[in-house]
């Protein structure tokens, strides 16, 4: 019994790893795909394209349940506010962002979305806040502007702020998701709730799609078909699925604790990919920003 649990809770550190790393690989294919001359929203529509089938496919199959718990129309609209928020606003300021930041920055401002449900929470909840998750948050930030104080002291900066800023907004939207959408998962089940909100988000991509772009969608070369499958695939569908299996075998505030190999694993996929420099600043911040991840972790716990 006593191997059984040890072989169950390593495959949910190896889910929890792979997923990290799949998902950090999504900032490196953006930025591919950006050589291509392709627009945020049209490869925002290709990544969530190719996903829709499989989500569509979990998500309206039969499923056993054992649980009896009653879901209302409210609960519904719930879950399409869920959807928009952290999947659909949060890909899209992610994306647009990526068009004037690097991946390795882009993962690095990203990761600090539980500090910001520890804030929220605080704000929304009145949830106090304890000194080791306000340690936490300070040197989180404390990492942050370590990490970006070469690019501060540029004169032309104002593309890099804006990138920042809108990777930022991405955080702060998921964030958000993060915390609504708590009470949702034990009624619709992990795979039927993901599942549920990707779908909302892909319907919001293409009414974005449908209004703003007049580019013609399948204009474009092989690479970025290629990219958008990837992205859907290894970054999208593939992660999101490891992530929740973790969640479900270590606990989640676990599972955030060992996703902390997402920056890392970002700055060496665009250091590789993109050619992009690691400097000692965005080392030594990445490293401050983890271990303040890893202290609202363990607060959490």
């Amino acid at each position: 019994m006593n191997k059984r649990q040890n072989s169950y809770q390593l495959t949910g550190v190896i889910f929890a790893l792979g997923g990290a790393v799949f998902f950090s690989a999504k900032a490196v294919m953006v930025k591919l795909a950006y050589q291509y001359d392709i627009d945020p929203v049209s490869l925002l529509l290709l990544r969530m394209g190719f996903a829709l089938p499989i989500y569509l496919f979990i998500g309206f199959r039969p499923q056993k349940t054992k649980r009896n718990l009653v879901i209302s129309s409210k609960d519904y609209l719930w879950v399409i506010a869920a959807g928009f928020v952290g999947y659909y606003l949060a890909s899209y300021f992610d994306f647009f962002g990526l068009q004037y930041i690097s991946a390795s920055y882009e993962r690095l401002i990203l990761f600090i979305y539980p500090t910001l449900v520890v804030i929220l929470s605080r704000i929304v909840f009145r949830k106090p806040i304890t000194k080791i998750q306000l340690l936490a948050i300070v040197l989180t930030y404390i990492g942050i502007y370590v990490a970006f104080m070469e690019n501060l002291n540029i004169e032309d900066n104002k593309n890099f702020l804006l990138g920042g800023f809108f990777i930022f907004l991405s955080a702060l939207t998921y964030a958000s998701y993060l915390m609504g959408s708590g009470w949702l998962i034990p009624k619709f089940g992990t795979q039927k709730f993901t599942s549920y909100a990707m779908i909302v988000s892909c319907v919001c991509v293409i009414i974005h799609f449908a209004f703003q772009n007049t580019t013609n969608l399948f204009g474009y070369s092989w690479e970025v078909y290629a990219l958008g499958l990837a992205m859907a695939l290894i970054s999208t569908v593939i992660p999101s699925f490891m992530i929740s299996e973790a969640i479900k075998r270590l606990e989640a505030s676990n599972v955030s604790i060992i996703a902390s190999v997402g920056p890392i694993s970002t700055i060496i996929l665009a250091a590789i990919f993109l050619n992009e420099q690691i400097t000692s600043f965005q080392v030594l911040g990445t490293i401050i920003v983890i271990l303040g991840v890893i202290l609202v972790g363990k607060a959490k716990k």
